[in-house]
């Protein structure tokens, strides 16, 4: 079998589309048509069935996929180990959400610039299913989550650790001060609607709306600034990742109210299940292991 010609299988097997897997490798359509019929020629049997305007596996098609990413996983493997001699190198695209974009990713985008000056980290805004996803397309090499949830079908996860979270509100917030605030307490003052997408975000709409008559309003603010923004204001009361508010915290533009969440929710960075870890992602998840662990230092140092 042409490896060439078991790559495009693999990526029309897993897009399920001759068009998106073209403009993913950088192919003529023409040619990947040509390449897939090429290796049904070679096996003697017919690999896609051809619908009104869609395609699916035949049965011979989904027995070859796990020998396909078996033999491409062995030649990524080969390819490492017998070149990466030098310094990691080449692109690594990776999938996060916005408040790990923005709180955690500085530091370390800063640390690889200096330390690995040839590797360079492309991040791509995403939701954390739209990254599992893009994780098993092959769009994405690594990409973080943040959920409650640590399996995934057809993604492998790495926990960096258990993601803290708060309930914040202006320092001069009636619920300000108050010890024991229940999500009853919550219930009854105006909810800024967390991180759009996000997990934790999903899990506390729901505790709001466990034991209310019906559900909870929201304010819908979009993205994290603008939802501190409209609390230090005085606006309502927002549930964030404690990264997420550390400066406003201790500026006192916002204060944290004494609500511990009833759910836990863990930081996690992944990869496809299956995929050889080059040496450049190796590299780049040992180091967010070693982060996460100073990160765990200074929270309990605080």
């Amino acid at each position: 079998m042409d490896l060439k010609q078991l790559t495009t299988f693999h990526r029309v097997a897993t897009l399920l589309s001759f068009t998106r897997a073209a403009a993913d490798l950088k192919y003529a359509q023409s040619s990947v048509t040509a390449q897939v019929k090429g290796l049904e020629v070679a096996l003697g049997v017919e690999l896609f069935e051809r619908l009104r305007g869609r395609i699916r596996l035949t049965p011979a098609g989904e027995r070859l996929v796990p020998y396909a990413e078996r033999i491409l996983s062995l030649v990524d493997e080969a390819r490492d180990r017998t070149t990466g001699l030098g310094e990691p190198s080449g692109v690594l695209t990776i999938g996060t959400m916005e408040s790990f974009t923005s709180y955690r990713m500085p530091p370390v985008l800063e640390y690889f610039h200096h330390r690995y000056p040839q590797l360079q980290l492309a991040l791509r805004p995403s939701l954390c299913r739209d990254t599992c996803e893009a994780l098993r397309q092959g769009t994405f090499d690594l990409g973080f989550l943040m959920e409650a949830e640590t399996d995934h079908p057809g993604v492998r996860t790495e926990i960096l650790g258990s993601e803290p979270l708060v309930a914040v509100a202006a320092p001069d917030h009636v619920l300000a001060g108050v010890r024991n605030v229940s999500t009853g307490d919550l219930r009854a003052v105006p909810i800024l609607a967390p991180e759009a997408g996000c997990s934790y975000g999903a899990m506390f709409e729901a505790e709001l709306n466990g034991g209310a008559d019906q559900p909870v309003p929201l304010l819908q603010f979009g993205n994290i600034e603008s939802i501190k923004r409209g609390v230090s204001a005085g606006l309502g009361v927002s549930v964030l990742p404690a990264m997420a508010v550390a400066a406003e915290i201790e500026a006192q533009s916002l204060t944290v109210l004494d609500w511990k969440a009833p759910f836990e929710v863990y930081t996690q960075i992944a990869w496809r299940y299956g995929r050889h870890l080059t040496r450049e992602m190796r590299v780049f998840i040992d180091w967010m292991v070693r982060f996460a662990e100073q990160d765990r230092q200074q929270l309990v140092a605080c």
